[in-house]
């Protein structure tokens, strides 16, 4: 039998992954990859757009994208090893509300018209986007928004508010979910619109997070915001099935078991530093053991991810919340792992502290650790919560 990872050990993998090393090696610039060390989501605008660039004169920017498109029309196994190289030399992540979500979605729903007029700012890195789903009371049952949309003439009028919009605070432009129709079961009468930010009417409020070190998330607020209906994507009242297949793929990316494993890397690393006794926190049996136990979780969720992987991803739907639920746990038991073991080192960086003694000693992969445990809790409920998740598994994959 063909072992699982063959087609990521042949020769134009194998050169591939040397191509991406090299570039990386060359292009990643220092104060860029320091940041991604660090685990931080909260890239400013600049850098994002810095990096996306960088990417793009490579030929590497928006991967899976074909080159209809101006994408590199990287295949799958070609996409995987370019994440994983990403991640393992400290490269932050892609603009992801465009590049991996909103493109993709245009390309497979959007007119003619809305690909020749939107794709080439993402593909560019002019425009910034993020997403307008999640509500007060409309999480992870998403289908219970209800920041509603009225048509009126050519246009549609927006009232009611988005929460938790990540990058909303830096974005140009939103892609969103809207109730169009309130009959009918919850998950029809939804619409998927794309407006811009800078429209009247709209107002963006940040909110801190409680590790105290930037700004994320946001509130946004809608006021007889007025937005064309050329700007709806798909059939009015048929917005859930376009979510659905682009939550599909936000959900595989969720697992982002390539960033764990930098992770893990780096605490290893950590471990295995002499101190002044001359001892290594790795020659605890304990801590070795927890690390082995971390590695062999991965590992596990690695192998299930390469199993989805060789199914050419058109076959991912529900299974696709397995990956998130175990990539999400195993990612925030390294990270809280992570906390426990660097102890003091570990709130260098924790936002208002005051601690100048431990800032002056904390080795630089141990400075972001408490805050990064803190921060990392959001994945296992963004994209849908994992207890969520289970419900999808038990119906959805098992019939129950």
């Amino acid at each position: 039998m063909q072992p699982l990872d063959a087609p990521l050990r042949d020769t134009r993998a194998a050169d591939f992954r040397e191509r991406v090393r090299a570039f990386l090696a060359r292009g990643l610039p220092n104060d860029i990859r320091k940041q991604g060390e660090q685990e931080r989501m909260d890239l400013s605008k600049e850098d994002q757009r810095r990096w996306h660039r960088i990417l793009r004169a490579e030929g590497l920017a928006c991967p899976a994208w074909s080159k209809d498109f101006g994408g590199p029309g990287l295949g799958d196994v070609e996409c995987y090893l370019l994440e994983r190289e990403l991640a393992l030399a400290g490269a932050p992540r892609p603009m992801l509300y465009g590049v991996n979500m909103l493109g993709p979605t245009l390309i497979r729903h959007g007119t003619e018209q809305q690909k020749r007029r939107i794709l080439p700012g993402i593909l560019e890195g002019d425009v910034f986007w993020c997403q307008g789903f999640s509500e007060t009371n409309a999480g992870s049952d998403l289908a219970a928004l209800r920041c509603a949309a009225r048509r009126n003439g050519d246009d549609y009028v927006i009232d009611g508010h988005k929460m938790w919009t990540s990058e909303g605070h830096i974005a140009d432009w939103m892609f969103g979910l809207f109730r169009t129709d309130s009959a009918g079961r919850k998950q029809e009468g939804i619409t998927f619109l794309l407006l811009d930010l800078r429209s009247p009417g709209i107002t963006v409020r940040p909110i801190r997070t409680f590790d105290g070190t930037g700004i994320e998330i946001n509130q946004v607020f809608f006021d007889d915001v007025r937005v064309p209906a050329s700007q709806r994507v798909g059939e009015e009242g048929r917005g859930w099935g376009i979510a659905k297949d682009l939550l599909a793929a936000e959900r595989f990316g969720n697992a982002e078991v390539s960033r764990s494993l930098a992770s893990l890397a780096r605490l290893r690393r950590f471990c295995t530093r002499t101190g002044p006794d001359g001892s290594r926190m790795l020659d605890d049996l304990t801590v070795a053991r927890r690390l082995a136990e971390l590695h062999v979780e991965l590992q596990a969720v690695e192998r299930t991810e390469l199993r989805l992987l060789m199914h050419g991803g058109e076959a991912v739907g529900a299974e696709a919340a397995l990956l998130k639920l175990r990539g999400t746990e195993v990612q925030n038991r390294i990270l809280a792992c992570a906390a426990d073991l660097l102890g003091p080192y570990a709130v260098a960086d924790l936002g208002d502290l005051d601690a100048p003694a431990v800032v002056e000693v904390a080795p630089p992969e141990a400075r972001h650790a408490l805050r990064t445990h803190f921060n990392y809790r959001k994945t296992m409920i963004y994209g849908g919560s994992n207890e969520i998740q289970r419900n999808i598994l038990a119906k959805a994959v098992l019939g129950l």
